[in-house]
């Protein structure tokens, strides 16, 4: 076993590939861990806080996965010997604090702006559940405000073929965001496309796991894309719906709890498209449907002009860091 001291180096063998490591803060002084978690005191050349910033680089995570042995992924290992043999600069310590002055004062501002956004979606949140809550109107089944279709199964088979194309599933879906980054490929046969294919303004609607995440599609990759079978597409139908009241109304519907409530299963929840198809959707005429979306387009506009401001600040920080780590940027110079 391993005692934990403050200002310590210490990591995680298993699956170090993915980065473990960080420098143990006061708070987890004398907390003991296995020997799963070896730990390395710092030479006085090193100060705590620039070895923070340092466990945090893109640079030493890529060194780190180099170095992994093993056969099976989540299997693999780094061992202490093996960190040790990673080299990197080493700025002399005024130089480090210095550095740990800029890099932090970008820190506090990525939290700051951080938690602006997230007051920001709190009032957004609570603004849409006044809005909706003061409607007037008679409400009709969600399949008849909108087109709504269950995405593709997937089996093993289907991985390949001659229509192989990328398709959307519920790790790609967030609250009114959608992550690209990582989308899978199943093949989609020709006359299966138009079924499963997403079109611009269509709005994204996760059935598992996360239920009741929803984004709206804006043709973001060129090309074909499905969807499968843990997201509901809803489409608006001409004259009846617009996009952008699909949108607030599956917002409104999973912070208010109406689309937990109508979830079943045991370990994964899941909402099911008959369930989600009967849902009542307040029947607003689209002009009314334009006014209520049109006075929580402002909040939400905020909302990611804020998230996106902080992104890029990260961006800056991982640029910054990777340049002082390489000595494309030196601190020395802007005495």
């Amino acid at each position: 076993m391993n005692v934990l001291h403050a200002d310590q180096v210490v990591m995680r063998k298993l699956t170090a590939w993915e980065g473990p490591i960080t420098v143990v803060p006061a708070e987890f002084d004398g907390f003991v861990v296995s020997n799963e978690f070896p730990t390395f005191t710092l030479g006085p050349e090193l100060m705590p806080d620039w070895m923070r910033h340092v466990c945090r680089s893109p640079r030493l995570w890529a060194e780190m996965k180099n170095r992994v042995s093993g056969t099976v992924q989540r299997r693999k290992r780094l061992n202490p010997e093996q960190l040790l043999q990673i080299q990197l600069p080493i700025p002399p310590r005024e130089v480090q604090g210095r550095i740990v002055e800029i890099l932090d004062a970008v820190d506090d501002q990525i939290a700051a702006l951080a938690a602006e956004a997230d007051a920001l979606d709190k009032t957004e949140s609570g603004f849409r559940r006044d809005l909706f809550s003061q409607l007037k109107v008679s409400t009709v089944p969600a399949g008849e405000k909108f087109e709504m279709q269950l995405g593709r199964q997937k089996s093993a088979r289907q991985s390949v073929g001659d229509h192989v194309h990328p398709y959307l599933r519920a790790a790609n879906i967030g609250i009114g965001t959608l992550d690209l980054n990582h989308l899978k490929t199943m093949n989609f046969e020709p006359r299966e496309q138009e079924k499963y294919a997403v079109l611009p303004d269509d709005i994204l609607l996760v059935e598992g796991g996360s239920i009741g995440q929803a984004a709206l599609w804006a043709g973001e990759v060129s090309g074909f894309v499905g969807f499968d079978k843990h997201v509901i597409r809803i489409r608006t139908r001409a004259g009846v719906s617009t996009p952008e009241y699909a949108l607030q109304w599956c917002h409104w519907a999973r912070e208010t709890g109406q689309f937990a409530a109508q979830a079943t299963g045991i370990t994964i929840k899941a909402l099911g498209f008959s369930r989600a198809s009967s849902m009542s959707v307040p029947d607003l005429p689209i002009a009314e449907q334009t006014k209520l979306t049109g006075y929580l387009a402002a909040a939400a506009e905020q909302v990611a002009a804020t998230r996106a401001e902080a992104d890029r600040l990260r961006k800056v920080r991982a640029v910054l860091l990777s340049g002082l780590l390489d000595h494309t940027i030196d601190i020395e110079s802007d005495k």
